[in-house]
């Protein structure tokens, strides 16, 4: 498996925004076995994406699809940056089959 964990900061006053495009984007992506958003409790316009994938080659060709391109177009104005990217490689837990 192939994990991402990030935290996106938003510009201020932009976070649901953000949150909204990002979800909205996040039905059907082949392979995604979990995603994951969460506001940052610490700072009101930080937001955190957990992501696991069934390889990595599925979360790069996410990026491709239509709606996920779409997403981004919407989200890229709100974004005031990125602060926090960590890959990780999930062996499992709730939700995931052991790797």
């Amino acid at each position: 498996m192939y994990g991402l964990i990030g935290r996106m900061l938003a510009k201020p006053g932009e976070r649901e925004a953000l949150i909204g495009h990002i979800l909205g984007s996040s039905a059907a992506m082949p392979g995604c076995l979990s995603y994951v958003v969460a506001r940052d409790p610490a700072n009101p316009d930080a937001i955190w994406v957990t992501e696991v994938w069934d390889r990595e080659e599925s979360h790069a060709a996410s990026l491709q699809l239509p709606a996920v391109q779409a997403a981004i177009a919407k989200a890229r104005p709100l974004i005031a940056g990125f602060d926090n990217h960590t890959v990780t490689e999930p062996v499992g837990g709730h939700g995931l089959a052991r790797g």
